[in-house]
């Protein structure tokens, strides 16, 4: 069952103060307790461009996950004009510059300076649960699992309410399914919720990927195709996470964002 309303613990960071000294203080604490101070087990993968408005917000969600895993948390600054990179680092959180413009290649960057076993790959305007981390990196734990992706439902910023994506996520998760058949599992990979094995990564020559083509579902059917296991839906309401509907919005709102979504079902690239 999808929530119809937005969780408190989800409102309780989304609404935050991301000016707030507390909020630094909190973050940070958290993230030292998160990171163990030793060799990272899961290296979480955020690129961002400009950001100041949900960066901070999304790193106090990651920072206070639950998980007996060390885990580092790498920042890729896409060449963000705003204060992203100051907001970063007042978190506490490891920030590095990628200024080839782009989400593949600041993906890429992030995986090259990555440390950790596995990757999970976040983005800088979701909120994450306490059981995210765990939840994600338990399926890798099997050798027979290539990569994970996760579940997701709508903080709306736009005047669509939170009623009307409740019933469009159900719709989104038929069309997912119907992926399946009609097109590749693959496709359903997102880049702000999912994982893989970082040295696999690496061997498929990373994020990169043809024209046309995404870089987060790409490298779940490279992976899968050398043979490194099979893709792993993580649907416990554990793992759902919360994103802001601006891809929506960019796509003209829900209704033609809709038919864009139905269009990519039937038609094949």
């Amino acid at each position: 069952m999808r929530p119809v309303s937005i969780p408190a613990y989800v409102l309780k960071y989304w609404n935050a103060n991301k000016n707030s000294s507390q909020v630094f203080e909190e973050t940070r604490n958290a993230y030292t307790r998160l990171n163990k101070g030793i060799e990272p087990e899961v290296s979480i993968v955020m690129p961002a461009y400009n950001e100041e408005d949900n960066i901070v917000q999304t790193l106090a969600s990651l920072c206070n996950n639950k998980t007996t895993r060390a885990v580092e948390i790498i920042v890729v600054n896409n060449n963000s004009k705003d204060k992203t990179e100051e907001l970063v680092k007042k978190c506490g959180v490891n920030c590095v510059l990628q200024s080839v413009q782009g989400i593949t290649p600041a993906r890429n960057m992030g995986l090259s300076v990555a440390k950790g076993k596995y990757i999970l790959n976040a983005d800088a305007d979701t909120i994450y649960p306490e059981d995210w981390i765990e939840e994600m990196v338990k399926p890798l734990d099997n050798s027979n699992v290539a990569a994970v992706y996760g579940r997701f439902s709508f903080i709306p910023i736009g005047s669509t309410g939170r009623m009307t994506y409740f019933f469009y996520e159900y719709f989104a998760d038929l069309t997912r399914k119907l992926n399946k058949y009609v097109k590749d599992e693959a496709v359903n990979v997102y880049g702000f919720n999912s994982g893989f094995r970082r040295l696999q990564g690496l061997e498929v020559d990373s994020f990169n990927h043809p024209p046309g083509t995404n870089e987060d579902g790409w490298m779940a059917l490279k992976l899968r195709n050398r043979g490194f296991g099979k893709l792993y839906y993580v649907n416990n309401i554990k793992a759902l996470v919360w994103t802001t509907d601006r891809r929506i919005q960019i796509d003209g709102g829900l209704w033609k964002g809709t038919v864009k979504r139905l269009k990519r079902v039937v038609l094949r690239n």
